[in-house]
């Protein structure tokens, strides 16, 4: 195939065929990942002139684009793409927002441009002055029975800010891994009823937020699949994080009561609590074995008696719409084919018949199972009331976000999103990073993008619902690798992630979307921006008023690589010392995640290793450096990082270091507060390491007793005061 077609057409689906690498150079992505990329888009690329004729076919403009979306400070002109034969005097157009006003009026005397002579389009402009919201635009012709019609998105420009961010209140918050939590009630893993505790102990200490790691739905049949950046669905919730003993049924059904009471049950009950690490074979075991029961009475007390609570079960049903049909079916089929099957991990090895959700086979077991697919919308109703009532707790004790909830980048490629033949999900390519410095080899996430053709010609649908679904019942919403907007490195199924290229998205009806849900929702937005972040990308995040991400240890400066001060971070950023993804601040000091990557054979040779090792000790000793020049550094801690360990007083002086910065928000982490070592997750390891399993180390009701924790609270909320009035 000729390099100039590829090329081509490349750049007509957004497709970049070179890229500045981490080294700073450019690098040219190979003509077989162009190919491949174009193949799982949908073009026809058996030869140049296939290629070509698809791409001809596929980039077609419409006579009305099916979507556009306006900022509020832009002029609304819309563009109609017809032949220089049409007459504008057979046109004209009628305007129905969303609020339900209408307006109606000629194309002849509002036309801005007629670029119809140079292949262009005829351009006219709407005199109204449009609300924010999602308006249908219908442009009608005479003698042609059917109107063209287009969902017109007026958004406002940046997203939004709850009052005490605009005041400049600095806030501080820790974020958790749901799961970690530990109390003597919980079934072996962190519940909504653990969050409910943990947000009321907080907010009682000066706390403006809990962050939590995606709690979107995973595998009930399959729970040892247990990533939350890897869900079935980010549309759900998890299930296992229902607090069973405070379901309403729970204390009305005396089979529950039963079966829960049973000196058994008791036993595996509390050795699931006894464990460090969730066991979430066990876990879900238990909880399988009681929520059918605690259905079974709801049908019989509410559904068939038709109470209201009955009712308002059935408006959530409807609410859900086909999404939550899908993903109830997804669950039940999943555990109808794993009692027979223990490998039936996912749908990619379902029995052919069940390979798809649209297929008859699905659709009879839909018919033939409503009972079970119906249990399953029960536990997402039951899981979404619980969400509701923590998030209500928080506001009732005077917390400015309350719970803030994150978005993985994207969802498995074997679960309830991608089993359908409507998504606009590419399953024949997965996303990742390219190779930089610290993975020479890439990587590769396993999880398939969005088409951003097929979101712009469904008017950007699944995006909307996406953004709904996880700005419901928080304060604001954490975009996992928010760089995503602008750019994905696709990579062609089957292939090495060094064998990818970026594809762009339309990065400014994403944000201005956003900027809408947002404001819907009043839900301020984090976008988690590390890594290769293009110039681009930078201003406009800050500009649609996305809090940017600070981590302190990767805040150096690129004169002498100092750490910079954090009094110099943007005030629109979250700061944190630590993530998911890193160590604890007592693991990164005593390089624990070096050692235990060299046993879990992560790095390639020792010379890397010990300019790891090497690394470290520079950060550390300029980590000593930088606290003890603002006058952080406790006294009787040394000034030589060789010699100095991580203890107590010097962890509690770097999270105070940086609560002492600009930036409006500030994460800290619990496994920090109690100085833990292992962390929960080490990046590009699967089985070599139990991620998303270790929980914290103490419950909480040890870790709120503690004097020491307490004053750590009170001292935070101390120093981000004394930050607010620096601002002001």
């Amino acid at each position: 195939m000729k390099e100039s077609a590829l090329k081509t057409v490349a750049q007509m689906a957004n497709l970049a065929d070179r890229y500045i690498s981490a080294w700073g150079s450019e690098a040219a992505v190979p003509d077989s990942t162009l190919h491949d990329l174009l193949t799982s888009l949908g073009y026809d690329t058996r030869n140049d002139e296939a290629l070509l004729a698809s791409a001809e076919k596929k980039h077609k403009a419409d006579v009305l684009a099916p979507v556009q979306v306006v900022q509020e400070n832009e002029p609304v002109e819309i563009a109609l793409h017809l032949g220089t034969s049409a007459r504008e005097s057979d046109f004209s157009w009628r305007l129905e927002t969303e609020q339900g006003e209408c307006f109606e009026g000629y194309l002849q005397s509002q036309i801005v441009r007629d670029e119809r002579s140079n292949g262009g389009p005829l351009v006219f402009s709407l005199p109204c002055s449009l609300p924010w919201g999602y308006h249908r635009l219908s442009v009608i012709r005479k003698r042609r029975k059917a109107p063209y019609q287009m969902t017109l998105i007026m958004a406002p420009t940046q997203c939004y800010k709850q009052p005490e961010l605009d005041q400049h209140k600095k806030m501080w918050g820790p974020s958790i891994q749901l799961y970690t939590l530990r109390t003597p009630h919980n079934w072996g893993i962190g519940d909504f009823g653990d969050l409910k505790q943990l947000v009321s102990e907080l907010a009682s200490r000066g706390a403006d937020f809990v962050g939590l790691n995606p709690i979107h739905a995973l595998f009930p049949a399959n729970p040892e699949a247990a990533s939350p950046y890897s869900p079935s669905s980010r549309r759900w919730l998890n299930l296992l994080y229902i607090d069973v003993s405070n379901v309403r049924e729970f204390c009305l059904s005396a089979r529950a009561q039963q079966l829960v009471g049973s000196a058994e049950f008791q036993r595996r009950l509390q050795a699931v609590r006894d464990t460090h690490w969730v066991d979430y074979s066990e876990v879900a075991a238990l909880k399988m074995a009681v929520l059918p029961l605690l259905f079974q009475e709801f049908k019989q007390r509410e559904l068939l008696q038709q109470t209201r609570r009955g009712r308002a079960f059935l408006d959530f049903i409807e609410q859900g719409g086909e999404s939550l049909k899908q993903q109830a079916t997804f669950d039940a089929l999943h555990q109808y084919l794993r009692a027979d099957d223990p490998h039936a991990w996912g749908w990619p090895v379902f029995p052919e018949k069940y390979r798809r959700y649209e297929n008859a086979a699905t659709q009879a077991f839909i018919e033939q199972h409503s009972d079970d697919i119906q249990l399953y919308m029960y536990l997402q109703w039951i899981a979404e009331g619980q969400m509701e009532e923590v998030q209500a707790i928080a506001e009732e004790q005077g917390m400015s976000l309350g719970l803030y909830r994150d978005l993985a980048v994207g969802v498995s490629d074997a679960g309830s999103e991608t089993w359908s033949d409507n998504s606009p999900l590419v399953l024949d390519a997965s996303i990742g990073a390219p190779p930089d410095v610290l993975g020479p080899r890439g990587q590769n996430w396993g999880l398939p993008p969005f088409d951003p053709q097929a979101l712009q010609h469904t008017g950007y649908h699944a995006y909307i619902e996406l953004l709904r679904a996880n700005m419901r019942h928080c304060g604001a919403l954490r975009i996992d690798h928010v760089l995503g907007l602008l750019r994905l490195w696709w990579i062609p199924k089957g292939k090495n992630a060094t064998e990818g290229a970026y594809l762009y998205y339309p990065v400014k009806d994403m944000l201005a979307i956003l900027a809408l849900e947002s404001h819907r929702h009043q839900c301020s937005v984090i976008g988690e921006d590390l890594g290769t972040v293009p110039d681009e990308i930078g201003a406009l995040l800050a500009d649609a008023g996305v809090h940017s991400y600070k981590v302190f240890f990767f805040e150096t400066s690129e004169e002498d690589g100092g750490f910079i001060s954090p009094a110099h971070y943007t005030e629109q950023a979250m700061a944190t010392l630590s993530t998911h993804d890193m160590p604890t601040i007592r693991g990164f000091w005593h390089c624990d995640d070096l050692k235990l990557g060299q046993e879990l054979g992560l790095y390639p040779d020792e010379a890397q290793l010990q300019q790891l090792f090497d690394d470290r000790l520079k950060a550390k000793q300029g980590i000593l450096d930088s606290v003890s020049w603002h006058g952080m550094l406790p006294d009787g801690v040394g000034a030589d990082a060789r010699y100095v360990p991580m203890d107590g007083h010097l962890c509690r002086a770097l999270q105070l270091h940086v609560a002492a910065g600009q930036s409006a928000l500030l994460s800290v982490q619990l496994e920090d507060w109690l100085e833990m070592e292992k962390p929960v997750n080490i990046p590009g390891t699967v089985d070599e390491y139990p991620n998303w399993r270790r929980k914290l180390s103490v419950s909480l009701e040890a870790l709120f007793s503690r004097d020491d924790l307490n004053q750590l609270a009170r001292d935070l909320s101390r120093v981000r005061m004394q930050a607010s009035r620096q601002t002001v």
